[in-house]
């Protein structure tokens, strides 16, 4: 079930925090989630290796390119992306359950895939961080 597919609309709200790189997404949100019930932020899946204390399904879900590649295929993405050598993306399931179940979702996202997101999911609110300067 989508936002667009005529059925009734989602009960939890989609927020997309958009950053360039580096500019605190990730401090930002640790701050809000730690002050907010019934808000969960989108843990992504990634090709790339796990680094020493990362923890599977936790920091991200950790899968090898072949399996990355055929959920592509299978559309299980709202977004994906490749970051150097390394793929990423957003579980579509994973986050429209969550808003089924009245449970704000935040995906912490740059901007080229929060602009993926966007037509998949009307009812998203979308924050951009921009930075003080150059």
């Amino acid at each position: 079930m989508s936002a667009h597919d005529g059925q009734a609309p989602y009960s939890g709200t989609l927020y997309i925090i958009s950053a360039p790189s580096g500019e605190g997404k990730t401090s930002l949100v640790k701050a809000l989630v730690g002050d907010i019930d019934d808000i969960l932020v989108s843990v992504s899946h990634t090709t790339r290796p796990r680094r020493p204390g990362e923890v599977d399904g936790v920091n991200y879900n950790f899968v090898d390119p072949a399996t990355f590649e055929r959920m592509v295929q299978d559309d299980v993405f709202l977004e994906h992306a490749q970051v150097f050598d390394n793929f990423y993306g957003t579980s579509r399931e994973w986050v429209e359950q969550q808003l089924r179940e009245g449970i704000d979702v935040i995906l912490e996202i740059d901007w080229q895939g929060a602009q993926q997101v966007r037509p998949k999911m009307p009812g998203c609110v979308g924050v951009f961080i921009l930075p003080p300067s150059r």
